[in-house]
């Protein structure tokens, strides 16, 4: 704790001397600056053909290094010399040149340049690109794209916008828990070791999701929670070796950067947003209603020659016939409320900017009674550079606060929405739970632990100081300092009033805290410089960092009423108690040069040497490195005439290799555990200092077009990744005394696929604009080899030839003629069915996914929508009938003649029977789906109407989420293969105002 505080400390010191050292220079710069004679102001307004105002363009008197900026409002203010020219810039739009002659205020429209978009900057990690220059696949959203949408978790906001990368929410039943990101592919055999690297504004964040006793606990809690979405500029995925190679071991799974907003560069600007909306459950099963439940129950006795008695037919002899619950609706028929506030101050002058942004965002729930999630996030983002623009200082700071109030006993999915519709009451009328209703039918309330609770608490602190200066012409040093701190605590009440009074629970209470502390520095020289046609553009850098991370839990026990639960000091007993302190260490050199002729060849190096603690003294260490071309063909003479409507092309390809260390930490070493009695240890783990890194060798070619002055652009990629040595804990017979040991197994994994994007600006004119965007992806995911897979424990879980996502079935061969119960095949003639039968493999992945986002401006109106697609298959949920549970409405069939359907029954052989034919490729149907994603349909109001108010700007918006879903499949297509109710519908309107 000393050394940390004590870290702290420099780091505060390093913070408070920046600020005071830029402050002293703009003091300096404000008292020394003169003016030449005969000078004069001009002002004015910059604005696109739309007439709306352009901020942060660049005005520079030409032929001089003197400067501005446009405001917010696109308003300026220059003094320069009354015979002066003006050269207005700004990236995307057209250069323009104006002569002063004597003018006070010069308006100024620019007009859009498609060409020039390939310029926009593209955050590479440790440097910075563009889409025309860049060698490596890198996927980019902006703040346009995802700011208005209302999820907890950024990564959310990607679904369906990028080639290549799959997302999978985590459902809209469990707000705060993680979704899945798979870049590319599954590239290990681990569930821990696919998981991205996430960098936000240039400090490492640890994307394992943290732990949890809560309903989340499987997907567990997502650390990118705590960001605020608005308050992300852009967000870039780097995919391929070129592009995730600096990054080493760190990015074989790819790399996920998060910029966020930096400050205007002139003048003061006070922005407030705010919107409101309801989410509710868009997908239902189609259920049978009592009557046709009861009509199915009755058959399956007849069927059976089974006498009905209040034990096997409570829901016929009990229960009331004529009652009737939609227990759908009564789970998950409500309405979520959202609410969503931003406010943000910015500013600044030439030298100095800064952001200083507040949000609160909170989201209700769909269930019977009280939980909700609630976000407070802050930032600061302040930037500062010396006049001679050698010095910079940029230093991020990003805190959020989450508090996430789940129900604590009930896990509100599918299976609890089949409950029987003519079945009791839940609560009585004091809203306690009802036993005696359900207890007359020797039944449990299935409502019990109704009344348990789960309060999660997670505070981020992430923060990054970044300095740089230029030693020497084209040479520049620069170094970042990051440090996080991530802390979840989580208490799970358990009062009596959950359960049954004739049981013997106690008023009980789980604990649980998580905390991650986390230190980095990154130097780096980068130097630039050209000779002719020559251009060199090089990095040299070192990588340091520590992450800790400390687990604590327990359970409290023998409370004396419910409202003392929580209070440690009152329990009577403390049990489970538990505690897992690691230190993880990590070191690097990197490098990276580029070079290119003309600006029309290109060649880039990387290589990195990684050290790791994660592994034993004589593999700690491990090179990486890459290679990355490109060629833009169309600048090349002869395709000027052969091909006169291309108006840009490039070839880019890449090869090299990345590592892998997500395993556990001292996994290398023995490790024990202290004994319940005083004074013991027993071993839990087993040494194996022998094991290195995973390995993953990636391998990319690319084409990128562009048509009529780029009005339409392609780009079109293949990918081969190859993952090797893969790093698995291997399981280990009983005798041994371990369930498993850290090694790596000779197992080949590899993704393949083709991606594809195309751009285009449809329509163009001076009151409609109307721009498209499309993307596709292809991927293959396959085991390509395992030697002597069938002597090792996986031997009934993967298939050499296939993907790792599979599942192995038996052989559906109908209903016997005789029982009309399924039947299976017996492939060896045993008289039993196992692995042996099971020869029919099913692959569970996509077949392809992607999007289309479209964004319509008419005048002061502005619209946009993405639809989302995906190529996949799903298994049937609850087609079977005659036991005591609802089911959906096509086991009716099995009441009449020649039903696809097995015999409605409940006896053991028929029950049998349908376990069985679950893992066959009979329930097995499509659940390719369209969806509605996202729609934004927003107006800006008159800006004379506004400048009489005060105000810059005023747009109102209404946006909507998952709208409406286009799928056969009847589940949740998000999760064909699983249970749980799918992404929520959101509507919300709001308004967002610029002082």
């Amino acid at each position: 704790m000393k050394n940390n505080y004590s870290r702290l400390k420099w780091v505060a010191l390093i913070i408070i001397g920046g600020i005071l050292f830029f402050l002293s220079k703009s003091a300096t710069a404000a008292t020394t600056t003169t003016l030449p004679l005969q000078q004069q102001e001009v002002s004015g307004i910059v604005t696109d053909t739309n007439g709306l105002p352009i901020p942060g363009v660049s005005i520079i008197v030409k032929n001089t290094t003197r400067g501005s900026v446009t405001n917010l409002d696109g308003e300026y203010s220059i003094t320069t010399a009354a015979n002066a020219t003006l050269v207005f810039r700004y990236i995307g739009y057209k250069k323009q040149e104006i002569a002063v002659d004597g003018r006070e205020v010069i308006n100024v429209q620019l007009e859009e340049d498609i060409a020039a978009l390939g310029e926009i900057q593209i955050n590479a990690g440790y440097y910075n690109t563009t889409k025309r220059e860049s060698t490596g696949n890198i996927s980019r959203v902006t703040a346009e794209e995802i700011e208005l949408q209302p999820v907890v978790n950024p990564i959310e906001a990607l679904q369906g916008r990028m080639a290549g990368v799959e997302i999978t929410p985590a459902g809209g039943n469990h707000p705060g828990a993680a979704p899945t990101i798979r870049i590319r592919g599954t590239n290990s055999l681990r569930e821990e070791g696919n998981f991205p690297l996430y960098i936000i504004d240039g400090v490492p964040i640890n994307s394992t999701p943290v732990e949890s006793n809560s309903l989340i606990s499987q997907a567990g809690i997502d650390p990118l929670n705590n960001l605020d979405v608005s308050n992300i500029k852009s967000i870039e995925i780097l995919k391929d070796a070129d592009a995730t190679a600096i990054y080493g071991s760190r990015g074989a799974n790819g790399v996920v950067l998060i910029t966020t907003k930096q400050g205007s560069e002139m003048g003061t600007s006070l922005d407030a947003r705010f919107y409101t909306g309801v989410a509710t459950v868009p997908n239902r099963l189609d259920l049978m209603n009592t009557e046709e439940y009861l009509s199915v129950r009755r058959r399956a006795f007849e069927n059976d020659g089974v006498e009905l008695t209040e034990r096997n037919a409570y829901d016929l002899l009990i229960w009331d016939q004529e009652r009737y619950t939609d227990w759908q609706d009564f789970l998950f028929g409500g309405t979520s409320e959202t609410t969503k506030a931003n406010l943000t101050f910015s500013g600044g002058n030439k030298n100095t900017s800064f952001r200083l942004g507040g949000s609160y965002f909170s989201q209700g729930t769909v269930y019977p009674g009280d939980y909700d999630y609630q976000k407070l996030t802050g930032s600061l983002n302040l930037n500062h550079r010396s006049d001679d623009n050698k010095f910079q200082l940029d230093l991020l700071v990003n805190y959020g606060v989450d508090v996430n109030d789940l129900v604590g006993g009930i896990n509100f999915n599918s299976s609890t929405a089949l409950l029987p519709p003519n079945a009791p009451a839940v609560f009585n009328q004091d809203k306690s739970l009802n036993w005696e209703e359900w207890g007359a039918a020797g039944l449990d309330n299935p409502f019990a632990g109704y009344y348990n609770s789960t309060n999660t608490q997670t505070n981020n602190f992430i923060s990054n100081l970044g300095l740089s200066y230029e030693l020497l012409n084209g040479l520049q040093f620069k170094t970042s300092l990051g440090y996080t701190n991530y802390d979840v605590r989580e208490l799970r009440k358990q009062p009596i009033r959950s359960y049954n009074p004739s049981s013997s629970i106690t008023h009980k209470s789980f604990h649980l805290s998580s905390r991650r502390n986390s230190w980095i520095i990154e130097p780096q020289l980068n130097y630039t410089a050209s000779w002719s046609k020559l251009n060199l553009n090089a990095i040299v850098g070192a990588t340091l960092q520590e992450n800790k991370d400390i687990l604590e839990s327990f359970q409290a026990d023998g409370y004396a009423s419910e409202a003392l639960i929580g209070n440690i000091g009152a329990a009577e007993s403390i049990t489970n108690a538990r505690r897992g302190n690691t230190t993880y260490r990590y070191a690097a050199i990197f490098s990276r040069i580029g070079l290119n002729w003309d600006r029309k060849y290109y060649l880039n190096f990387t290589g990195r040497r990684d050290g790791s603690s994660r592994f034993g003294p004589d593999n700690r260490f491990a090179n990486f490195g890459a290679i990355g071309a490109g060629w833009i063909f169309s600048d090349e003479k002869f395709m000027e005439k052969a091909v006169p409507f291309l108006s840009f092309g490039k070839l880019r390809g890449s090869h090299g290799t990345t590592g892998n260390d997500q395993i556990g930490d001292y996994g290398y070493l023995d490790a024990y555990e202290a004994t319940r009695g005083p004074g013991g240890l027993y071993p839990t783990g087993l040494a194996n200092p022998n094991y290195s890194w995973e390995i993953n060798k990636k391998l990319e070619g690319g084409i990128e077009l562009g048509f009529i002055d780029d009005r339409i652009r392609l780009g079109l990629s293949y990918y081969r990744n190859r993952s090797s040595n893969q790093l698995v804990g291997y399981p280990l017979p009983a005798m041994a005394g371990f369930t498993s040991v850290q090694a790596n197994l000779p197992a080949t994994v590899e993704n393949t696929g083709w991606e594809a994007e195309l751009t285009s600006l449809n329509v163009d004119s001076e009151n409609f604009r109307w721009q498209s965007s499309f993307n596709i992806s292809f991927p293959k995911n396959e085991l390509l080899s395992y030697p002597d897979i069938e002597q090792s424990s996986y031997s009934n879980t993967y298939r050499v030839g296939y993907p790792l996502n599979i599942s192995l079935l038996y052989e559906y061969t109908g209903l016997d003629p005789e029982t009309g119960l399924y039947t299976i095949r017996d492939i060896n003639n045993d008289g039993s069915y196992d692995y042996q039968d099971r020869l029919i493999i099913e692959n569970r992945n996509r077949t392809f996914f992607g999007g289309l986002s479209n964004n319509i401006s008419y005048k002061n109106f502005s619209l946009q929508f993405l639809l989302e697609f995906v190529k996949q298959e799903g298994r049937l949920i609850s087609f079977t009938g005659g036991n005591i549970a609802n089911s959906t409405k096509a086991v009716l069939a099995g009441l009449e003649e020649d039903s696809p359907y097995q015999l409605i029954s409940q006896s053991p052989a028929s029950i049998n029977s349908y376990v069985q034919l679950q893992n066959t490729i009979f329930p097995i149907v499509d659940a390719s789906y369209l969806r509605l994603k996202t729609v934004s349909l927003s107006y800006n109001l008159s800006k004379n109407l506004l400048q009489q108010i005060g105000i810059g700007n005023c747009r109102l918006f209404v946006h909507g989420q998952n709208l409406l879903t286009a799928s056969s499949y009847e589940g949740n297509p998000d999760r064909p293969y699983g249970t749980g109710i799918g992404e929520l519908r959101t509507i919300t309107g709001g308004l967002e105002i610029n002082f």
